[in-house]
């Protein structure tokens, strides 16, 4: 670019300003990204782990799929209640304080599952589960926008959902061991070890984030001055594109209740896989709780490829829209043939590890949009928005497939449903205006 060029466009960077300027986000990311993964990570498996609990706790309890799919959905009122409030607090008192708030609440409830006998004190636990994980994952997304401007957000976003099949993976097998292993250990059954063991990790963590995070970039000691003046610049910049910027821009945007729709089409699917896959899995042929865990792991570590390619590509070439309909297309296709030769073990699990790679990759995917499309207090309530409408699904998901079980006596019908979905996703994503979503902020 010449002079001229340079002085028409103020956002130019010689290539020594760019090279400077990726090595501090880099230094950024490093700073950031594995606290907030890991704490994802223990959000993901203590708010999933329920369903290998359920391999052993309906017999034990004498519950049915109904009351399972309650309990494992009632989760997610209780988030949808809190999830706006809970944002806007954060956006007031900063997101360290309030972040590790979160996280030791919801670890301490998370462990005492460990004592639920009836059917009501599984849905008073699993609803103040929800409560107290109100706002996380809002909050995260909403505090890497503190840091990092939309143009460079979609590596950050990428390595950040790598929680959900990170936990996957390893809490999979986790979670089939501790109920083989522990199973009557003392006076515990085997759920209720993995309850306790899975849920306290998450209070230390919270204590963790106390110590380690920062609010914003003028609070962070390890960053020069000349540095924070970089970030904020950045930030300050590309904060003009936006097209939202105020609690109201964000209730009153029809594109943000568009994207309401899609991400709950999403969660459907999400949800869906995530409660019901050990019974999937086992339904598939595969017995041993080690080895449903163990299979339940080839699904996320596929998912994890999928999402860190596919973000690299969509960034390349600009094209969100494209991406995230392939990638949810690809999900309810593969879904529904997992159910459609269920019979065959090693064409299920295939089509199940597909199908979680395509759902995962579309959720991953959704989220560069309202980081791209606003900012301020209209983040801090439009994600949160979308997040709390979208958590919805996590109710819907698993009460619906638990009732057509016991209904049908089948879990096909309730996956068909979820394809479906992910199908209308798809449609209403390829139907918004590309020249909001797929647009580059230079």
């Amino acid at each position: 670019m010449t002079d001229a060029q340079a002085l028409k466009n103020p956002s130019y960077l010689s290539p020594a300003q760019a090279a400077s300027d990726e090595l501090l986000y880099r230094k950024v990311l490093w700073r950031l990204v594995p606290i907030l993964f890991l704490s994802y990570a223990m959000s993901y498996l203590d708010r999933i782990n329920v369903g290998f609990a359920k391999l052993q706790m309906l017999g034990d309890l004498g519950f049915s799929e109904t009351v399972y799919g309650l309990g494992a959905g009632v989760f997610f009122l209780g988030y949808f209640i809190f999830e706006v409030p809970s944002n806007l607090i954060l956006h007031r008192v900063g997101a360290r304080r309030w972040i590790a708030r979160i996280m030791i609440t919801w670890g301490l409830l998370s462990a005492a599952m460990m004592f639920v006998k009836t059917p009501t004190s599984f849905y008073v636990l699993r609803f103040l589960l929800g409560v107290a994980e109100a706002g996380f994952f809002p909050g995260i997304v909403l505090y890497l926008t503190y840091w990092i401007p939309p143009s460079r957000l979609g590596k950050a976003l990428a390595l950040f959902f790598l929680a959900v099949p990170f936990a996957g993976v390893i809490g999979g097998p986790l979670s089939g061991w501790l109920l083989q292993s522990f199973h009557k250990v003392g006076s515990l059954q085997g759920w209720q070890w993995m309850f306790l063991v899975e849920g306290l990790p998450s209070v230390l963590l919270g204590i963790v984030v106390l110590v380690v995070l920062r609010d914003r970039i003028k609070d962070a000691v390890w960053l020069s001055e000349p540095d924070k003046q970089t970030l904020a610049r950045n930030l300050e910049r590309e904060r003009t594109h936006t097209i939202g910027v105020s609690v109201k821009d964000a209730f009153t945007l029809p594109l943000v209740w568009v994207m309401c729709l899609i991400e709950f089409c999403i969660g459907l699917g999400i949800y869906g896989m995530g409660f019901w896959m050990p019974t999937l899995i086992r339904e598939a042929g595969v017995s041993g709780l080690l080895n449903i865990g163990l299979f339940s792991a080839i699904p996320y570590g596929a998912a994890a490829i999928s999402m860190v390619w596919v973000a690299k590509v969509a960034d390349a070439r600009g094209d969100r829209k494209f991406f995230l309909a392939l990638a949810a297309l690809i999900g309810a296709a593969a879904l529904y043939l997992s159910m459609s030769f269920k019979d065959n073990t090693v064409f299920a699990i295939a089509a199940l590890t597909v199908a979680t790679a395509g759902i995962l990759t579309a959720f991953a995917q959704f989220w560069r949009l309202p980081t791209v499309l606003l900012s301020g207090r209209a983040a801090a309530a439009g994600i949160a928005i979308i997040s709390s409408v979208a958590n919805l699904s996590g109710f819907v998901s698993p009460y619906l497939v638990g009732w057509l079980r016991d209904t049908t006596g089948s879990g096909a019908v309730g996956m068909y449903l979820t394809a479906g979905s992910l199908v209308m996703a798809a449609v209403v994503t390829i139907l918004l205006p590309a020249r909001l979503v797929n647009r580059q902020i230079d």
